[in-house]
């Protein structure tokens, strides 16, 4: 399917590609209003999230389908290759991506992504349930993702909750990751820190930088400093 897309600025492409429940418009907002003013932003709705309108969440094999969702988006906006940034959701969706369509990625910046499972991977599912549900009984969220998105975003987390979704079988490995490629993650999530650490260990091409005060969402809790580490990264490709 072609996704809903919003473009700001010209210049080089790069793609953002907005965490669980975000859209386009929603997240990123910082990078984007810098990165703007020397790229061409492009920042679409993943499949399911805000006027990318599905019938049904297939929660299975959304990050194939995601995948697939920005190909198709890509030739129609007659975009050949882009540098992609994803966080979270989106970072799985780009790491997807970049597997599957190669020669379509300038670049690769990843965050919020767990490389192997961790030993308590069901205590931490259980946690963001509860998060989840908390979400789902607050009548203010509830009205502000109905808004929000046009498909039934309550089907999506209740399909997290149902099934082991997460795709650990891509994260665990970047072997086929050819180009440069940089991972950001927040000091307070030991998990995601180890996973970088492997990233870096297993592929000479991966750069990584942990940010202090910042957790899983880091591009947002710490947006100075990924915008900063983001903007360092995509120069020294220039120079290479």
């Amino acid at each position: 399917m072609i996704l809903h897309t919003n473009i700001i600025g010209e210049g080089e492409p790069i793609v953002f590609l907005h965490s669980g429940l975000q859209t386009g418009e929603s997240d990123f907002i910082y990078q984007c209003e810098h990165f703007s003013k020397n790229y061409k932003v492009i920042l679409p709705d993943l499949r399911g999230h805000g006027r990318s309108n599905v019938d049904q969440f297939d929660i299975v094999n959304f990050f194939e389908d995601s995948a697939k969702d920005l190909k198709d988006t890509l030739e129609f906006l007659r975009i050949e290759k882009t540098h992609i940034v994803g966080g979270s959701l989106g970072a799985l969706v780009g790491l997807v991506f970049a597997k599957r369509f190669p020669d379509r990625v300038s670049s690769l910046t990843l965050s919020g992504i767990t490389s192997e499972k961790p030993h308590n991977w069901d205590e931490l599912q259980l946690i963001d349930a509860h998060m989840q549900m908390a979400v789902l009984e607050n009548r203010e969220s509830v009205n502000y993702f109905n808004q929000l998105h046009l498909s039934n975003w309550q089907s999506f987390i209740r399909q997290s909750q149902e099934v082991d979704w997460y795709p650990f079988n891509e994260t665990g490995d970047v072997s086929s990751i050819r180009c440069p490629a940089l991972i950001i993650v927040g000091e307070g999530m030991w998990h995601e820190v180890s996973g970088a650490l492997n990233y870096r260990k297993k592929n000479d091409r991966f750069h990584m930088a942990v940010v202090p005060f910042a957790a899983h969402l880091v591009h947002n809790e710490q947006p100075e400093v990924y915008t900063v580490i983001l903007e360092k990264f995509l120069k020294s490709i220039e120079r290479e």
